[in-house]
């Protein structure tokens, strides 16, 4: 007996969208669909195959040497849940616009200290299939978002998505300003 997976739930922690599930599955997206319904069971192999696109053991120390990597690098750096904008980790440099303590932040959503640029990139992120794995990093410009205490300077900026070892996405965000010497 094969154990049933929690197959839409697994799908959308991963931010994965049926059509790209089927596709790596090599089936058709109603397949995804019947399989998520209980319509129709995976075969035995199909569930192995599944388990190995979803089913990873956690690794916390990943986690935290990305954390370390982040806090402890030269340029403005910071980690964000993908789905949720909570901030996980930041750099020094980042930080030193800051008016407010990292500590007070962290954990806590930073959407709402976005730039209008910021948020025009984040409602294309469906569009260009961000959330389905088909993108894994988006390069624009930002403008400045005017917030005295958690001010974002003009200039390119980097988003780049990774799986979190508890099977969520992170964004690490960098940005490309002129730092002031």
């Amino acid at each position: 007996m094969v154990p049933t997976l929690p197959l839409r739930r697994l799908r959308r922690l991963a931010g994965m969208k049926q059509a790209h599930l089927a596709e790596r599955m090599g089936v058709a997206q109603s397949t995804v669909s019947r399989w998520e319904s209980g319509e129709l069971p995976p075969t035995a192999e199909q569930t192995r195959a599944l388990q190995a696109i979803f089913v990873t053991p956690p690794d916390p120390a990943q986690d935290a040497a990305l954390k370390r990597l982040v806090e402890t690098s030269t340029i403005p750096v910071h980690l964000i849940c993908d789905r949720t904008h909570r901030l996980l980790a930041a750099s020094p440099v980042r930080t030193a616009d800051w008016r407010v303590n990292l500590s007070d932040y962290l954990g806590k959503s930073l959407l709402v200290y976005a730039s209008t640029e910021i948020l025009a990139a984040e409602a294309r992120l469906d569009g260009i299939g961000w959330n389905d794995g088909d993108v894994s990093s988006l390069a624009f410009d930002t403008g400045a978002n005017g917030d005295p205490d958690l001010p974002i300077r003009p200039g390119p900026m980097l988003w780049e998505r990774l799986r979190l070892s508890d099977g969520s996405a992170g964004r690490l965000v960098t940005s490309f300003y002129e730092r002031s010497a």
